[in-house]
């Protein structure tokens, strides 16, 4: 299972990885559902454009240890088969990918329930800094604990 926060450049996983490590699991001939999730830096958003975007944590060891918590506490509430999430750090530009996960389930219903409270638990809980550089300037934004 990878549960994982990367800084950008040093390792790349993308969603096709993540999506083969799920099928790979022994028991996949129990699932009838994978559904996936890649988060972008966004270009353009409300008049704005962003140039660049810093993202980073300030313990990345401790986010990375909550993001195990997040992805068991999911696992368990749905009873999936398996949660793959990869979380980025670092500079970015819009298009690259921030934050990728996939999880394989029985069934569509619990599948998808499972993956949508993984993405807002991540959005919502954990201790990032974003700083969205665009053209009229830097907007930081920060999110979690």
């Amino acid at each position: 299972m990878t549960v994982r926060i990367i800084e950008k450049g040093v390792e790349e996983i993308s969603i096709c990885n993540l999506l083969d490590e799920l099928k790979k699991n022994p028991e996949i001939n129990k699932c009838g559902a994978i559904f996936s999730f890649e988060g972008i830096v966004r270009g353009e958003e409300t008049g704005k454009t962003t140039v660049k975007m810093d993202l980073n944590t300030p313990n990345r060891i401790e986010t990375e240890n909550e993001l195990k918590e997040i992805v068991s506490d999911v696992k368990q509430k749905y009873g999936v088969l398996e949660i793959a999430v990869v979380h980025y750090i670092g500079n970015f530009l819009p298009g690259d990918p921030l934050f990728l996960t996939a999880v394989s389930g029985s069934h569509r219903d619990e599948t998808r329930k499972a993956l949508n409270e993984i993405i807002e638990r991540v959005k919502y809980e954990l201790d990032f800094k974003k700083e969205e550089h665009t053209r009229d300037g830097t907007n930081i934004i920060m999110s979690g604990g």
